[in-house]
């Protein structure tokens, strides 16, 4: 079953999909999501706000999202408790 973790201003990603949640300040990341613009596989959840987190789905898309990459973190682990929790009831 997909678990939807909110990435601010409504916006979802599933769980599933995502491999990494970095910060946009490095070199690298920059050159992987203007690479990723290139393509048309960014997907901008920002609403217009700074880019403070990417997140990279295995997929190949690139979401940008105004919220901490700690942020995001917590809601993951959350997700993912929640999760566990319900594999070990069946």
């Amino acid at each position: 079953m997909a678990r939807l973790m909110n990435i601010g201003f409504g916006n979802v990603v599933n769980t599933a999909k995502i491999v990494a949640v970095v910060s946009p300040e490095a070199a690298p990341i920059k050159r992987l999501v203007q690479n990723a613009r290139q393509l048309g596989k960014v997907i901008d959840a920002t609403q217009g706000k700074r880019t403070k987190s990417v997140i990279v789905t295995e997929n190949d898309y690139i979401v940008l999202s105004a919220l901490l990459p700690d942020t995001l973190g917590k809601r993951f682990c959350v997700n993912f408790e929640d999760a566990k929790g319900d594999a070990d009831e069946t």
